[in-house]
């Protein structure tokens, strides 16, 4: 009795065409990057040329046509694919880990402009941001409070964000 070694076997047609349909939307997603995330990815010379040319063609038909030969280089190439992927995963997990500190500074924010939690907020914010302007944040915090000053709540934001993220 033999042993089927499923590497062995050629792939069919619909496996072939699931495989294209999934690198194809993995280049959609090179080229869907914003610039800053664009500029992070390290792409061998003629994938970079291609995605480039993509990212700069206007026309939806025209940009779909270069996307479909970019994944056809993509194919080709599954030493770039596999290092491409990688990087998209590793962007995707700095992305996750911004929004986390972004939710995490709004609920500070907020708890700094709450009159109930502010003690609390404000002696957290000092631990996170020894170096923060307390006198402004403090300042701000009653113009919000006061007054519901949207300008003010907006500015604690700013600070939080420049201080703790650092930008």
């Amino acid at each position: 009795m033999e042993e089927f070694i499923e590497d062995d076997l050629p792939l069919s047609r619909t496996k072939k065409k699931q495989q294209a349909k999934q690198i194809e939307q993995i280049a959609e997603q090179l080229i869907g990057l914003t610039d800053k995330r664009y500029s992070q990815i390290d792409l061998p010379v003629a994938i970079a040329r291609e995605a480039e040319l993509a990212r700069a063609t206007k026309g939806r038909s025209s940009q779909r046509r270069q996307l479909k030969h970019l994944a056809g280089i993509l194919r080709k190439s599954e030493d770039a694919l596999e290092d491409l992927l990688r990087q998209l995963m590793n962007l995707d997990q700095v992305a996750c880990g911004e929004k986390k500190q972004f939710h995490q500074l709004e609920k500070l924010r907020d708890r700094l402009c709450d009159e109930n939690s502010f003690t609390e907020a404000f002696d957290e914010m000092i631990e996170l941001a020894p170096e923060i302007d307390r006198k402004a944040i403090s300042r701000l915090s009653r113009s919000v409070q006061q007054h519901d000053d949207r300008r003010a709540y907006r500015e604690i934001f700013r600070r939080l964000r420049d201080e703790i993220a650092g930008g």
